[in-house]
């Protein structure tokens, strides 16, 4: 007598797989977990970045939020829009958006501060852009001195449904977006 697996009992185990395959996908939702990590690390980035600038506003004597050289914010207090995005803020900011901006720590990045001028050297290699960067998804700065000396705001969109509490619970003024800073009310 011959031993193996007949036709039917090969059509069911196929069956059950691919049944439970499709049970995987809607369970996981790739493109959520896609979305998840996306915004794990804007949140990482802006966290990385507020903490550069802290940093640099303990260290530095006469610090200016503007630009190299610890210029003082422009035009009024606040940075002068880039990119072609509409801004985050209720004031123009730099926004790294759509590939125009620069990463450099010297001041001309899209956050206008000089880190090269901080006690050892710059805490960050570069500034880093969202892990989408385009019209949609981008970070922001703003900076001024009208409410409190020297304040800054740090903000980046988020996109999946796990981190959309972040957006009412980070204390900011605004709710479709992620806000880090010293002055989150800008």
């Amino acid at each position: 007598m011959q031993k193996g697996f007949t036709l039917i009992e090969l059509l069911i185990v196929i069956a059950i797989l691919a049944v439970l395959s499709v049970a995987v996908v809607v369970v996981l939702n790739p493109a959520e977990l896609l979305k998840q990590a996306r915004d794990s690390t804007r949140i990482s980035d802006l966290a990385s970045v507020n903490s550069a600038v802290a940093l640099y506003l303990t260290d530095v004597t006469g610090a200016g939020l503007g630009g190299a050289n610890d210029a003082s914010c422009a035009t009024a207090g606040y940075r002068v829009s880039l990119g072609g995005q509409a801004s985050p803020f209720g004031i123009s900011a730099i926004l790294a958006g759509g590939g125009a901006a620069s990463t450099s720590v010297d001041g001309t990045g899209w956050v206008a501060v000089d880190f090269m001028n901080t006690t050892g050297g710059s805490p960050l290699g570069r500034l880093p852009l969202d892990p989408t960067n385009n019209a949609t998804y981008y970070y922001a700065y703003a900076c001024g001195s009208t409410t409190q000396p020297l304040w800054y705001e740090l903000d980046a969109k988020l996109e999946s449904t796990k981190y959309a509490g972040y957006l009412t619970t980070d204390g900011g003024s605004t709710g479709s977006w992620y806000e880090v800073g010293n002055n989150l009310f800008q």
